[in-house]
């Protein structure tokens, strides 16, 4: 259990850095310390690990620009500073990678974009031409256009789902404290950090509820983005920011900070969460072919296997699908529309651009939005 070459076999991953971390007490970014987290992730892309990057720090940013010393009650004045901020944000990471010849896209999500089927297609799709491409996706909650409150540990939770969405092997939480403690740290000098749980462990939440110091810190958020991101099979760390080269250090699986283990492999659970979390809108006739392929060889379902459409659905809905006899073989979304798939079923994927006027995918249903039964 104290292995930790979990971290070292870790492909891509998600860096989530707080806003007590990146900001300079008050003063706006600290744009030192971004440089050296970028350089360490600069390091990690050229050990053919992947990186997206979720990053706090828009509205302190936009109140140091607007000569705020005090944070705004109202939420317009708070998504005002966050507007404002943003541009200072992108700057600073866009400047900083740079450095190291890497392009970055910024990209702003709130819950609503993942909670929509079609949205969430479109964002992870998104995502990973980006990862593909080789460029650092930095992703911020859209606070300049969220309804609700702002308020502390949101981009904790939006770095899970942001886990969920890539099919992440690791998240991790660069924080201002070395991990979750068993007891409070500043009070008690016998505090022991906690090296090594499980994320679904029930007793953590001692260690990191609502009622206790750590909790008003905001480490109660913490666990439940590990609890979030272990969903679709992404492991956690919970680790201090501020030590030195502590991205690299954690990709030679040295002992830092909190590591907070999924119960099952990405892709297994992740499919799971997928095929729990939405209702069957429609149904898919596949031919023996198209069958054959899903189960055996876990391709994706291209429009050629595909011989009618039961159902009237839209793009980024579930499906079943069923071969020749209406057995169930599979269920996933769907790329296109029930109208759009009736016009393509039995056809090449070369030809839907022709048929439709465009080609947004050459799958009906790629194979990592596929789930076989």
């Amino acid at each position: 259990m104290n292995d930790r070459t979990i971290l070292r076999n870790a492909r891509r991953w998600v860096v989530k850095i707080g806003s007590a971390l990146l900001t300079a007490d008050g003063r706006g970014l600290d744009r030192e310390s971004i440089g050296a987290w970028v350089a360490q992730v600069a390091k990690l892309l050229e050990q053919d690990i992947e990186v997206v990057m979720v990053s706090s720090g828009a509205v302190a940013e936009g109140m140091s620009r607007l000569g705020w010393c005090k944070r705004p009650a109202s939420i317009h004045e708070l998504q005002a500073a966050a507007a404002v901020g943003q541009m200072g944000l992108v700057q600073a990471y866009e400047f900083q990678f740079q450095q190291f010849n890497r392009h970055t896209a910024q990209v702003l999500l709130d819950h609503d974009d993942l909670s929509n089927r079609e949205r969430y297609l479109n964002a992870r799709n998104t995502l990973q031409t980006l990862i593909q491409m080789g460029v650092v996706p930095i992703i911020n909650e859209n606070d300049t256009v969220v309804t609700d409150e702002i308020r502390f540990g949101d981009n904790d939770t939006l770095a899970a789902m942001v886990a969920n969405l890539i099919d992440a092997d690791l998240l991790v939480i660069l924080t201002d404290q070395d991990g979750l403690y068993d007891a409070d740290p500043r009070t008690s000098p016998k505090a022991k950090l906690v090296s090594l749980g499980r994320a679904g462990d029930p007793a953590l939440d001692k260690l990191a509820g609502e009622g206790s110091a750590l909790g008003r810190g905001g480490m109660i958020t913490k666990l439940r983005a590990a609890r979030l991101a272990a969903r679709s099979g992404a492991n956690t760390v919970i680790v201090g920011g501020r030590s030195e080269q502590v991205l690299t250090r954690l990709a030679d699986a040295e002992n830092l900070g909190t590591l907070l283990l999924a119960e099952q492999a990405p892709i297994a659970a992740r499919k799971q969460w997928l095929a729990g979390r939405l209702q069957v809108r429609g149904s898919l006739t596949l031919d023996e072919g198209a069958c054959q392929m899903l189960r055996e060889q876990g391709k994706s379902l291209l429009p050629v296997g595909v011989q009618s459409v039961v159902g009237d659905f839209h793009r980024g809905d579930l499906v079943r699908c069923v071969d020749p006899s209406g057995n169930e073989v599979a269920r996933g979304l769907v790329n296109y529309s029930a109208a759009e798939t009736r016009q393509i079923i039995g056809k090449s994927s070369d030809l839907i651009v022709g048929i439709l006027g465009y080609c947004d995918n050459r799958e009906v249903i790629h194979r990592d939005n596929l789930v076989l039964v």
